[in-house]
C-alpha cells in the first residue's frame, strides 16, 4: 500500500479520537506521558505503515493488516463514518453460550456512535476483517451467507456481547464480503444478510423494506466496486461452472440491466426492479436456491435494455441472459446498492478494464496494451474535443476509454482533478457524461477483427457515457476495398467521412505482432496499388535486398508479410495530412539490421515526422499481458503535401527527435508495486497535506489530512493520479520540455499556420 496517514484535522473537533479521559493515543492508561518530551519521529520500517483510522500511530503491513486498512478507507469515502468513531483491535468480553466461560475477543474495527467515548455501550457496528487467502490456480467458489456460518457467526458473537445497540456487522477476507444485521423484531438474537451496509449518517431506516427504500444507494468507492465485480464473475465463475469468458459475459448482461433501471428510475421515475428485498435476503440466509421474482425481474430488465438498444444493433438474438435464480439473486444483492450513474467514471472504467482484461483474450497474435501504456500514449498526443479518434486494433477498447476520461478531465475539471475529493471529481465526472457521450458519437471509433472483443470494447465506453461505442467488426488491413463480409464493414462504411482514408486526426494501435501469424493473399495488392488512383508511390509490401552499396533495393511483390509491418503503412495512409500517430510495435522493426525492417524505417522517415520514441521494458507486457517482449512506443505525425515538397525542394530536412528509455512503470514482472529507494536501498518519502472531505449527519466536513507517502517509481506517472507534490522526473514532463526547448527547430506547421 502506497499511502500512509500522519494524522487527521477535523474543523471543530480537536483531537482526532475521542477515548476516556487518561487514555493515550494507544489505549493505555496514565497521564505521565504526556508530560515526557516526545524524543522526536523514528523512521517507519519497510513493512510499518500509519494506521488510515488514528492517523498517527504506526502499525505492521501484516496481510491482515492490509484488508483492514482498504476496508477503513472504504468506510470513510462510501459510508461516510468520521474516523474519530472508530477503533481498531477493539476489546469486547464474550461469554460462550454453551460453557458460560468467559474470554475476551477483538473486532477489527469498533465503530462506535458519532461523538460519543469509546465504550462498549456505544459500540453501534463491528467489522472482522481476514487475510486475502492464496490464489489458487483451480477454481473457487464464493462462499454464500448461507454456506458461511463461521464466518457469520463470529461477528454474530461479537455483536451479541456488544449489546443490542450494535445494529450491523460485516466480514470479510478481501474475496468474501458479508454484511450482518441484528433483526430487531425477534426476542432472540437473529443475524441476517444485508445487501450492504447504511451509510454513517442513516441512523433510521425501514429494514424491512427492498434497497430502493433503504435509502442506501450510493456512489461507489473505487475498491469496493472493483471488489463487487471481481464477486459477481467469481461466483458465474466458480459457482455456476461457466467459462472465465462465458461468466464475463453473462456478468455484463446483468450489469447492463443495473444501468438501464438506474435510467429508468432517474429519468422516467419508475420504480426501481434492480433490488433483493427482506424477504429474499432471509431466503438467502438459509439456502443458496434463490429468488424466482428477483430473477424474474433482471430477465424482464435485460429484454428490455436488448429492445431500447436494437436501433444501433448493440445486441442480437444470441444474447441471452442464462444464469439461475441462484447467481442473478447473488449478482442482484452484490449490485443494487451502488448507483453506477454516480460513480466516478474512472472508478468505473478502472474497474471494467480489470474485469474485462483478467477474462477476454484474443487469439491472433493481440497483446493487450496494459493501461499504463493507454494512459501514457493518450497524454502523448492530447486528443482534442473537435479530433477523430481512431484504434484500427481496438481490442477490448483501452485506447477508446483512456482517450474519453483524458478528454474528460482535460476538459471538464480544473487541474485535470487533481486536488479534488473524492466526492467532487465524481460530481464533475458524472455531471459531464452527456458530453462525453456526445464527443464518444461523433469522435471516438475502434475496429478489429474480433468480434467479441469490439463488442467488449462497445460495452466499455456504453458503461462510461451511456451511449453505444463507434466499434466495428473489420478486417482493418482489408477495410474500405475489401472484407464486406465482416459483419461491421456497413456500419463502418457508414461513418467513412470520419474513419476513412486520409479521414482521421489521431490514431492509437497496438497491432499483433508476430511472423506466426503473416499476412497473405490479395489483400497485399491493397498495399501496393490505390484501387482508385493505381499504383503506390511508396509501399512495403514488397521482398527487399541491397544494391551493392548497402542502400535498399526493392524487389518483387511480396507473398507473406508479418501484421506489424503492414499496420505500419496502414495507420500511415489512415490518418489525415498533420494527423497524428501512436503504435506500439516490436523493438525489431526499429533496430534489426535487415532490409526488410530497414524498408519499414524507410517508409516512416518518407511519410511522417517522428515526434518521438519511448522505448520500453518488459514489464508492462509480461504482467499485462502475459508476453515477455521488448517494445517502443512511436509516436508520429504525417506529412503534408507542401512538407514532402519542400523535402524534395531543399533536401530531407534535420531535426530534433524525442527519445526515451523507460527503466521502471511502477509494477514487477509479478505486478508487485514499486517504489523508489535511495543509494542505500531505503524508501523515500514524502510528506505533505491532502483536502478531503467526508459526510457526517448529511453535513461535509472538510478534513485536511497529513500524509507520509512511499513515492510510486514510474517513469509514465499521468497526470490523472500524478499527486501535486510529485516531483520526479517523468517522460511527460521532459517531453512538454523538450518541446519547450526545440519546439521552433521542428519543421512541421502547427494548427492555424499558413
Amino acid at each position: 500500500m502506497g499511502e500512509e496517514q500522519l494524522g487527521f484535522d477535523v474543523p471543530g473537533e480537536g483531537e482526532g479520537k475521542r477515548r476516556k479521559p487518561g487514555t493515550g493515543a494507544s489505549g493505555a492508561a496514565g497521564g505521565q506521558a504526556d508530560s515526557v518530551e516526545s524524543p522526536g519521529p523514528r523512521k517507519l520500517q519497510d513493512d510499518e505503515v500509519f494506521d488510515f483510522i488514528t492517523g498517527d500511530k504506526v502499525v505492521k503491513l501484516t496481510p491482515t493488516e492490509e484488508v483492514r486498512q482498504r476496508i477503513a478507507r472504504a468506510l470513510v469515502h462510501q459510508y461516510g463514518i468520521d474516523p474519530a468513531d472508530m477503533e481498531a483491535d477493539f476489546s469486547i468480553p464474550v461469554v460462550n453460550p454453551k460453557t458460560g466461560r468467559k474470554s475476551r475477543k477483538r473486532a477489527s474495527i469498533a465503530i462506535f456512535e458519532h461523538g460519543k467515548e469509546h465504550e462498549l455501550q456505544h459500540v453501534r457496528r463491528i467489522v472482522v476483517t481476514k487475510p486475502r487467502p492464496s490464489d489458487s490456480r483451480t477454481v473457487s467458489k464464493i462462499r454464500t451467507y448461507a454456506r458461511a456460518n463461521e464466518q457469520v457467526g463470529e461477528v454474530a458473537d461479537l455483536m451479541h456481547a456488544a449489546g443490542p445497540q450494535c445494529h450491523y456487522g460485516m466480514w470479510t477476507d478481501d474475496k468474501d464480503l458479508y454484511f450482518i444485521r441484528r433483526n430487531p423484531e425477534r426476542f432472540e438474537d437473529e443475524y441476517l444478510p444485508m445487501v450492504n451496509w447504511p451509510r454513517g449518517d442513516a441512523t433510521e431506516f425501514d429494514v424491512r423494506g427492498n434497497i430502493s427504500s433503504l435509502g442506501m444507494v450510493r456512489r461507489a468507492d473505487e475498491t469496493m466496486l472493483r471488489f463487487a465485480f471481481r464477486r459477481c464473475h467469481d461466483y458465474i465463475h466458480g459457482n455456476e461452472g461457466l467459462p472465465k469468458d462465458a461468466a464475463f459475459w453473462q456478468f455484463l448482461y446483468v450489469l447492463f440491466a443495473k444501468l438501464y433501471d438506474e435510467e429508468q428510475v432517474r429519468e422516467q421515475e419508475r420504480e426501481s426492479r434492480f433490488y433483493v428485498d427482506s424477504s429474499d435476503l432471509r431466503l438467502l440466509a438459509k439456502s443458496d436456491a434463490g429468488s424466482p421474482a428477483v430473477a424474474a425481474r433482471i430477465k424482464e430488465l435485460f429484454e428490455e435494455v436488448k429492445e431500447a438498444y436494437a436501433g444501433e444493433r448493440q445486441f442480437t438474438e444470441y444474447d441471452r441472459l442464462t444464469l439461475n435464480e441462484a447467481a442473478l439473486t447473488f449478482l442482484t444483492s452484490e449490485l443494487s446498492s451502488y448507483t453506477l450513474h454516480g460513480t466516478s467514471l474512472d472508478a468505473l472504467g478502472t474497474a471494467y478494464q480489470e474485469l474485462v482484461g483478467d477474462n477476454l483474450r484474443g487469439d491472433r497474435g493481440q497483446y493487450f496494451t496494459p493501461n499504463v501504456i493507454t494512459r501514457f500514449m493518450v497524454e502523448m498526443l492530447d486528443p482534442k474535443l473537435d479530433e477523430t479518434v481512431l484504434d484500427p486494433c481496438c481490442g477490448t477498447g483501452g485506447f477508446l476509454r483512456e482517450t474519453l476520461l483524458h478528454v474528460l478531465h482535460r476538459e471538464w475539471l480544473p487541474d485535470f482533478g487533481r486536488g479534488l475529493s473524492v466526492h467532487e471529481k465524481a460530481r464533475l465526472e458524472t455531471a459531464h457524461r452527456p458530453d462525453l457521450a456526445r464527443y464518444a458519437k461523433d469522435r471516438i471509433f475502434g475496429m478489429d477483427f474480433d468480434p467479441f472483443l469490439t463488442r467488449a470494447a462497445s460495452f466499455g465506453v456504453m458503461m462510461l457515457t451511456g451511449a453505444r461505442g463507434n466499434t466495428y467488426q473489420v478486417d482493418s488491413l482489408q477495410f474500405p476495398y475489401m472484407g464486406k463480409q465482416m459483419a461491421g464493414f456497413d456500419a463502418a462504411w457508414e461513418r467513412r467521412d470520419r474513419v476513412g482514408m486520409g479521414e482521421v486526426d489521431v490514431l492509437f494501435t497496438n497491432p499483433p505482432f508476430g511472423t506466426d501469424i503473416p499476412v497473405t493473399g490479395p489483400v497485399l495488392d491493397l498495399f501496393r496499388e490505390d484501387p482508385r488512383n493505381g499504383m503506390k508511390d511508396k509501399s512495403i509490401a514488397y521482398s527487399w535486398g541491397r544494391h551493392e552499396d548497402g542502400s535498399l533495393k526493392r524487389g518483387k511483390p511480396a507473398t507473406s508479410i508479418p501484421p506489424e509491418r503492414l499496420f505500419v503503412q496502414k495507420c500511415v495512409e489512415w490518418v489525415r495530412p498533420g494527423g497524428r500517430i501512436g503504435i506500439v510495435l516490436p523493438n525489431g522493426i526499429l533496430s534489426n539490421p535487415g532490409p526488410d525492417d530497414e524498408a519499414v524505417r524507410q517508409y516512416i522517415l518518407d511519410e511522417c515526422w517522428i515526434t518521438g520514441s519511448v522505448e520500453m521494458p518488459v514489464e508492462p507486457f509480461v504482467y499485462g499481458a502475459g508476453v515477455n517482449i521488448l517494445t517502443t512506443l512511436l509516436f508520429l505525425r504525417k506529412k503534408t503535401d507542401r512538407e514532402k515538397y519542400e523535402e524534395r525542394l531543399h533536401g530531407p530536412a534535420d531535426y530534433p527527435v524525442f527519445m526515451a528509455v523507460v527503466e521502471k512503470v511502477g509494477f514487477d514482472r509479478r505486478g508487485n508495486a514499486l517504489f523508489v529507494r535511495d543509494p542505500r536501498g531505503e524508501y523515500v518519502w514524502h510528506e505533505y497535506f491532502e483536502d478531503d472531505e467526508i459526510v457526517v449527519k448529511d453535513v461535509i466536513v472538510p478534513r485536511r489530512i497529513k500524509r507520509r507517502k512511499k513515492i510510486w517509481d514510474n517513469d509514465l506517472m499521468d497526470l490523472r493520479d500524478r499527486p501535486a507534490y510529485h516531483e520526479r522526473p517523468n517522460v511527460i514532463d521532459e517531453y512538454a520540455a523538450f518541446l519547450k526547448e526545440y519546439g521552433h527547430e521542428l519543421p512541421w506547421r502547427t494548427e492555424g499556420e499558413a
